[in-house]
């Protein structure tokens, strides 16, 4: 009876797999709300909040995409694979920095390659964050949990167990913090970006995130709200 069907499934090994099995079956638009894999709604909104304050020149704005630690449970690799995926696209410098244990998966970031060799833009990684924050513009300090070091099928079949080394693993880099210090590791004017909710004096500390002059986190929130009024008029917009 609906005009289009909005799904969040962020299993891993399932999420995407699960949306584009609903997609084969439906007569109106399947809209990921996020998966394993991907998050475009995330990702669009991302983009145009960096559109409204640098403008829609972007080539060679430096982006540091961060991992960070948190406590509140293994988050998907979407957010951050999303915008490598497409921040490249529009000529953006990022870098990704993450601990060893805590790669993204191989398969995006060798897409992620191919799309900022075709965009103009870069892609490098490093597993040392104070080097990767060096001359930021934009910095998105962003906890996703270490799923990208299994395979999907060695995972699925023993998850408890690769959930427990996640785990022990995680509790090394409680360093893994955006904080006042690494703010002045960034460039002059440096902008703070976080998809929310974000895990307070965890993945960054609450005097960051609630500066003003470096915290656009609220306007990112917002413009997540345009990004899907757009998305669901260019595919539904033409139902009766």
């Amino acid at each position: 009876m609906g005009h289009g069907i909005a799904s969040r499934n962020c299993f891993y090994g399932s999420g995407n797999a699960y949306l584009n099995e609903m997609a084969k079956h439906s007569k109106c638009p399947i809209m990921s709300l996020q998966d394993d894999v991907y998050h475009p709604f995330q990702g669009l909104a991302d983009m145009m909040t960096i559109f409204e304050h640098f403008g829609r020149d972007v080539r060679g704005l430096k982006v540091t995409v961060s991992w960070a630690y948190a406590e509140s449970h293994a988050k998907p690799l979407s957010v951050p694979q999303t915008q490598i995926l497409l921040f490249p696209r529009y000529g953006l410098d990022v870098t990704v920095a993450h601990p060893q244990d805590f790669p993204l998966s191989k398969n995006i970031v060798e897409k992620a390659k191919a799309n900022a060799k075709a965009g103009g833009g870069r892609l490098t990684f490093s597993n040392d964050m104070d080097a990767a924050l060096k001359g930021a513009q934009v910095v998105i300090p962003k906890n996703w949990g270490g799923f990208g070091a299994y395979e999907v099928g060695e995972y699925l079949q023993n998850e408890v167990e690769c959930k427990k080394q996640m785990a022990s693993r995680l509790a090394a880099h409680k360093d893994w913090i955006f904080d006042r210090r690494r703010v002045k590791l960034a460039a002059p004017g440096v902008k703070l970006m976080h998809a929310l909710p974000a895990d307070r004096n965890r993945e960054v500390t609450d005097d960051v995130i609630d500066d003003e002059n470096i915290s656009i986190v609220y306007d990112e929130a917002e413009n997540r709200l345009h990004t899907a009024k757009a998305i669901m008029a260019l595919t539904m917009g033409g139902r009766g």
